[in-house]
């Protein structure tokens, strides 16, 4: 929860607040930060004893965080689509 309130305030801060010469300075930095970030989480995970061992297990939970989250989003938008474009017809008919 903290992530999502620390993020709305970056948004916040970046729309109302952040000058905009200072817009490619501020991608710089976030390209800087991201691969700040994905280098830690890399040592992070290379410093674990078993490693190569937990790797099969990280992939395949890796691969249900994705693969679970797209398929109910895909039914949503499927279902919702479906339900509006319904309802546009009958709009159209009266």
């Amino acid at each position: 929860m903290e992530i999502l309130l620390i993020m709305g305030l970056g948004v916040l801060v970046g729309n109302r607040f952040f000058p905009k010469k200072h817009k490619k300075l501020n991608e710089k930095l976030q390209v800087l930060c991201t691969i700040v970030l994905i280098f830690s989480m890399g040592v992070m995970l290379g410093k674990r004893e078993n490693f190569l061992q937990e790797l099969s297990t990280l992939g395949a939970q890796s691969f249900l965080f994705f693969l679970v989250p797209t398929v109910f989003s895909v039914i949503f938008v499927f279902l919702l689509t479906r339900w509006l474009m319904e309802k546009n017809n009958d709009k159209k008919e009266n």
